[in-house]
């Protein structure tokens, strides 16, 4: 069970069965100020969350609200009473106690991901415009043996931002590494690999579907157009290049992330199960021994 709006289960595609998410497609429920210059107050949104964005841009504040709401529907679908989602280490969401989540925003997109911290030691989302990286960003993002990779990929699907998917991905697994606790880590702390799924996963009742509204026709343009867009999906792995820090549950060192590529956008996520413990060693009982 998901929560979601639109029709649009593009994070459900990404994640474990367990994680709860939501997304939207626009900034939903968003108001102008009728010309006053200002805009009210989403009715999801609580008032101390209002105060977070007291300073913000309207666009930006537009952006915080439709991600809260995101994040809300998908804490209820967990079973979590509503409260504010304030901020925590570093202006991330603190996720209510017991919970861990991930909140992401993008030009036309807005989608959020919470598990139980019993079964999860980390989560990460992240969204971005498929397109490639703006030039100088590339080589802060790509590291040793990745510029390799990339290049090889881009030979099988060349029509596939491979350097955004990349900025992406790191992006997802700092989420999760943040959420557990871990230290800041840079796009040099972590070295990903890629697997392509073959075929392409396609769209069914389960699967991604166009959304039912679209805020930017340059990414979500009418149906004859979106045929001639990217479509593909697959795996990738990311190996931490730093020590794992003493939590609550052994951290790995490599996480495994999903990633897709849909409408005009690119989606990629981790989720970070927490281990199961083994059952206490039993003595063999004597008609055994």
């Amino acid at each position: 069970m998901s929560a979601r709006s639109g029709g649009r289960p593009l994070l459900g595609a990404l994640l474990p069965e367990r994680v709860r998410w939501a997304e939207e497609a626009e900034e939903a429920g968003a108001v102008d100020g009728a010309g006053t210059g200002e805009e009210p107050r989403p009715p999801w949104l609580f008032a101390e969350e209002e105060a977070l964005m007291a300073r913000a841009t309207p666009g930006r504040r537009r952006e915080f609200a439709t991600g809260r709401l995101c994040a809300h529907r998908a804490l209820a679908a967990l079973g979590v009473a509503a409260a504010p989602l304030l901020r925590g280490r570093r202006g991330a969401p603190a996720w209510p106690a017991g919970t861990v989540g991930s909140i992401t925003h993008c030009a036309g997109y807005r989608g959020a991901a919470v598990a139980s911290a019993v079964r999860f030691l980390g989560l990460g989302i992240d969204a971005e415009p498929h397109a490639p990286l703006p030039s100088g960003v590339r080589e802060e993002v790509v590291f040793g043996p990745e510029e390799a990779r990339l290049r090889e990929l881009a030979v099988r699907r060349p029509d596939i931002a491979w350097d955004r998917l990349l900025f992406s991905a790191k992006e997802s697994v700092y989420k999760a590494w943040s959420g557990y606790g871990g230290a800041w880590l840079g796009f040099e702390d972590a070295e990903v690999a890629w697997w392509l799924d073959a075929p392409d996963v396609p769209d069914g009742p389960d699967g991604p579907r166009p959304p039912a509204r679209a805020r930017d026709d340059r990414l979500h343009p009418p149906a004859r157009a979106r045929a001639g867009l990217p479509r593909a999906a697959g795996r990738f792995r990311a190996r931490l290049l730093v020590p794992v820090p003493a939590g609550p549950g052994p951290f790995p060192r490599v996480l495994p992330g999903r990633w897709l590529v849909r409408e005009g956008l690119l989606l990629t996520a981790v989720a970070v199960p927490r281990p199961v413990p083994l059952p206490p060693h039993r003595t063999a009982s004597k008609e055994y021994r």
